[in-house]
């Protein structure tokens, strides 16, 4: 079920951005004058087709869904009958043509905006950035930083949820600079602290960064006594149930819910005893773990969920939330730091200052798919952002066959005043074909290792 999950999920997040890609490319065309032949989702033989519309364009899904394509009517293609030369793409000046091929990536970063727009009117739940206990000799602990304290800037910038405050953190971390937090003490008291990065290891980015530096998520003592136990989970088959303390994992004293966790998250698959107190009654039951995957490492898990605190939630949980106006401006302003980030991360792999470690392939990207839909649509929208604007940025590479590649073709035609010659594009053809099979081997690589090492 798991697997048919991560299949499903990757499709629902791929499909819809390669088609949005290819209908930009298709749009501007056709408002160009373009002809359009043919609009494929997938390369290879077409496994179904339709013809539509005065011009008759193909609208196909083709056997192998590794993207999509839009033909257009071309001189250098096949023979243009010459009643439609005019519409030919290759009779279009530079601009048309820079137009046609640049809309593609756009597309893409318009569908992250309006991805973005819809969470930001929707509201997204989060939780603050409170740190907990610093491990010794870890960056966190030489910053003096206290548990309990919730980070509200990053080197002046203010961040509200955990998710933004790593992604902050991140953009200085690639830099391997000191970084300015302001915080806020269990106490009320506001505080500054001098983060220095400058040990953190290119490899490190790509895992957990943030629990090498010692900034792991606060969490306030909470007992081990049950709220809820998930229908069908090992808890409800083991007949645990709502108001249960847990004491005690194979006579290990569990205090607390957290030490409770990790007890069970090191038994992957295992039968273990749980000593609890029921009604003032202690009984022992024995239960079996299922075995979970996150983020490629086993994990055992029983489906129960903690009594908390409701003031404790209300000080760690937050939500960030914009009206359908102030939206607009903060998608865009999200879409854009994204889009940076991401050109700047591929620099600093080009410079060596980040590990290629973290480039994703195919089976990273669909288990990232499947792990968000679990997770809810929120986050299945979020990570579906990301990818459309991962996409958008690699596809204006200037890497021959990519669109990227074309627009740096125009660029030199401008300059020049005449079109390259067939020879350079063969040749940037056969490089641009060796550059990306090289980067895709080089991540489906990457994808096993995480998947065989658990990293």
């Amino acid at each position: 079920m798991s697997l048919l999950i991560t299949l499903l999920s990757a499709v629902a997040a791929l499909g819809p951005l390669i088609v949005f890609h290819e209908f930009g490319h298709y749009l501007v065309a056709r408002l160009c004058g373009v002809k359009v032949l043919r609009f494929s989702l997938g390369f290879g033989k077409p496994i179904w087709s339709k013809r539509l519309g005065r011009d008759g364009t193909e609208w196909s899904i083709s056997a192998l869904p590794l993207g999509g394509y839009v033909k257009m009517l071309d001189g250098r293609e096949g023979a243009v009958p010459a009643g439609e030369a005019h519409r030919a793409f290759d009779r279009q000046n530079v601009w048309k043509r820079s137009a046609i091929v640049v809309a593609g990536p756009v597309a893409n970063f318009i569908l992250a905006i309006v991805l973005y727009w819809v969470m930001f009117v929707h509201g997204i739940p989060g939780l603050r950035p409170a740190i907990g206990d610093a491990p010794p000799a870890t960056a966190a602990a030489a910053a003096q930083i206290e548990r309990g304290e919730i980070v509200t800037h990053v080197a002046g910038v203010a961040v509200r949820t955990w998710q933004e405050f790593r992604l902050a953190l991140l953009e200085h971390a690639v830099e391997k600079r000191a970084v300015t937090l302001e915080t806020v003490g269990l106490n009320g008291n506001l505080y500054t602290r001098r983060l220095d990065l400058s040990g953190l290891e290119s490899d490190a980015l790509d895992a957990d960064f943030l629990g090498t530096l010692g900034l792991v998520a606060y969490r306030p003592p909470i007992p081990a006594v049950i709220e809820e136990v998930v229908g069908g989970s090992p808890a409800a088959v083991a007949g645990l149930r709502r108001g249960d303390e847990i004491v005690a994992v194979d006579g290990a004293p569990v205090p607390l819910w957290e030490d409770l966790i990790k007890a069970v998250r090191a038994r992957p698959g295992a039968t273990m005893e749980l000593e609890f107190v029921r009604d003032g009654t202690a009984a022992v039951v024995t239960i079996t773990a299922s075995d979970a995957v996150e983020q490629g490492v086993h994990i055992g898990r029983i489906g129960v969920m903690p009594r908390q605190d409701p003031e404790v939630l209300k000080r760690l949980a937050t939500e960030v939330r914009y009206g359908p106006l102030e939206a607009i401006a903060a998608a865009a302003g999200k879409t854009w730091a994204m889009t940076s980030f991401s050109v700047e991360m591929m620099w600093k792999m080009v410079q060596g200052k980040v590990s290629l470690k973290n480039l994703s392939g195919p089976i990273t990207i669909a288990d990232y798919a499947g792990q968000s839909a679990q997770l809810g649509w929120l986050a299945f929208v979020s990570f579906v952002a990301v990818v459309s604007i991962s996409l958008g940025v690699l596809n204006l590479l200037p890497v021959p066959l990519l669109d990227g590649g074309h627009l740096m073709y125009y660029a030199f035609e401008i300059i020049k005043g005449s079109p390259v010659s067939e020879r350079t594009l063969e040749l940037g053809q056969r490089v641009g074909m060796l550059l990306l099979m090289s980067l895709m081997a080089f991540a489906v690589y990457n994808d096993i290792q995480r998947l065989v090492g658990g990293s």
